[in-house]
């Protein structure tokens, strides 16, 4: 994944840059009315007859069977596996330099997938071709149908392989993202009626309700959301991001970049020298908690360090690329709504 001084200016490349993404938007404000109640154990069974699902742009593809040898992108893969359906072979962030699990890895023991790409750009055509995929599965971040790490030089050759499927996670709301893999993973054979899935979507619901409340309780707590480069300290607007429009239309008072400086990034976010990291004021810091980006203990410069909010220890983990299952989801939630609770008026 290249970093924000040296991606290309395309909104593929600002989004992977690591910095101050917001990524995607949201649905309902708590929990999706239209949603079934959900779940799935260890290993989903896979449906007998054909198989066939409508993916976000229109496309339908149609097998004979439902897929057994599936690659999707990381993010996807964690959420899949948190239904009891598991990926063949993923791409994108899979594990860290040191070998362990990427965040984006959700509960996935990584050992056991073929990791086709672990960096932005990056996807063995070849290991691809040899798993002998039934379907390609990915998000996408714009209104394109742009499958998220998909290179571009080689999408073409990707796509004769196996056909493909798109969940986006541009301009909605966060539940209906969940809504959709939910469905996904339910035509892949998924169980949607085991105990710890229709618990972990009733433990969303009561962390929507959670953060509702502390928003309407404390609504002068103004809350940024910031991403860390060694050059550049980015703040996202809300909203392109489906975690922030949804914590947005459940009350949360966000810190917004002005139009302007958001356009050189397609509305995504605004990019500060850290000389001018405290031109925004805020009681509450987000930072993104992916591997691309640095994280808040490892930041040195003293701009950071005097930062009001900084200083009250009121700083949390964001969630930047959600993983879509609700069990993945519960925690970022929860996080903001203890966050905003406890927050003092720092700003």
């Amino acid at each position: 994944m290249p970093n924000a001084r040296t991606a290309r200016l395309t909104r593929r490349g600002l989004l992977a840059a690591g910095g101050a993404l917001g990524l995607g938007a949201v649905l309902t404000a708590c929990g999706d009315d239209d949603a079934k109640d959900a779940g799935a154990d260890t290993k989903g069974a896979a449906k007998s007859g054909p198989w066939s699902f409508k993916d976000d742009r229109g496309t339908t593809v149609k097998l004979d069977e439902a897929p057994k040898n599936i690659v999707a992108f990381t993010g996807v893969a964690a959420a899949l596996y948190d239904y009891g359906i598991e990926a063949k072979g993923v791409f994108g962030p899979t594990t860290t330099k040191d070998g362990k699990a990427d965040v984006q890895a959700g509960d996935m023991d990584v050992s056991k997938v073929t990791v086709l790409g672990n960096v932005w750009d990056q996807f063995n055509v070849e290991k691809y071709a040899a798993l002998a995929p039934d379907v390609l599965i990915s998000t996408m971040f714009d209104d394109a149908g742009t499958l998220w790490y998909v290179p571009e030089a080689s999408k073409e050759k990707i796509a004769k392989l196996a056909p493909s499927v798109g969940i986006s996670v541009f301009d909605r709301q966060l539940t209906g993202p969940l809504q959709r893999m939910w469905e996904l993973a339910e035509s892949l054979g998924a169980d949607m009626t085991a105990a710890k899935v229709t618990e972990a979507k009733k433990r969303f619901e009561a962390a929507s309700e959670r953060l509702r409340k502390a928003a309407k309780a404390k609504p002068e707590i103004k809350v940024l959301v910031g991403s860390a480069s060694p050059e550049l300290f980015y703040v996202s607007g809300t909203n392109l991001s489906i975690d922030l429009e949804y914590f947005k239309a459940l009350g949360v008072n966000f810190v917004e970049p002005t139009e302007e400086a958001k356009k050189a990034t397609g509305g995504w976010f605004e990019s500060l020298s850290w000389e001018n990291v405290d031109k925004h004021k805020a009681d509450v810091i987000m930072m993104d908690d992916r591997s691309s980006a640095i994280q808040p203990a490892d930041i040195t410069e003293a701009t950071w360090k005097q930062l009001p909010a900084v200083k009250a220890g009121q700083v949390i983990a964001r969630s930047t690329e959600p993983i879509l299952s609700y069990d993945k989801c519960v925690a970022p939630v929860e996080a903001l709504a203890e966050a905003i609770e406890k927050a003092k008026k720092v700003s």
